[in-house]
């Protein structure tokens, strides 16, 4: 009887080990990360799936005669194959990818010009800085020649 309350309490302390680790594991900022990350994910999706539904799709079928891929099918024996709905998501995962890689180019490019300000002003600071330092130094001097001569 004694060795089963020491195997219980063993295991009572390794689910006691274990829960500690799960606890730390869950608070880590990276689980936390993965849970903003997709939150934000889902409501991009929801953006993305509208722009792509609401805005581009419609001028593709303008451009693409008003095709429908959906409608597409083929009858083998007593079965009917309706590849058309994969077609159709191929096309607007295809559409989606597009617009997403579009839209990362658009940012990276903002992000490079914003970098690209701030190394500028960065830069004229650092000028700014030196000259100032320049100026000081040639007082001193000047303080320190005039010192000499008296």
């Amino acid at each position: 009887m004694k060795k089963a309350k020491d195997s219980l309490k063993k295991i009572g302390g390794k689910s006691k080990g274990f829960r500690k680790e799960f606890i730390e594991f869950i608070n880590r900022g990276s689980v936390m990360d993965l849970a903003v990350g997709i939150i934000i994910g889902s409501a991009f999706t929801a953006i993305v799936n509208s722009l792509v539904n609401d805005i581009v799709m419609p001028l593709v079928s303008l451009v693409g005669g008003g095709f429908d891929f959906t409608s597409l099918s083929v009858q083998v024996g007593d079965a009917t194959i309706t590849y058309g709905n994969f077609v159709q998501n191929v096309v607007n995962f295809l559409i989606v990818a597009l617009v997403v890689f579009i839209m990362i180019k658009i940012l990276n490019s903002i992000r490079a010009r914003a970098e690209r300000l701030k190394k500028k002003e960065e830069a004229a600071a650092a000028e700014e800085e030196k000259k100032e330092e320049d100026e000081t130094v040639k007082l001193l001097r000047e303080i320190r020649n005039v010192m000499i001569k008296k």
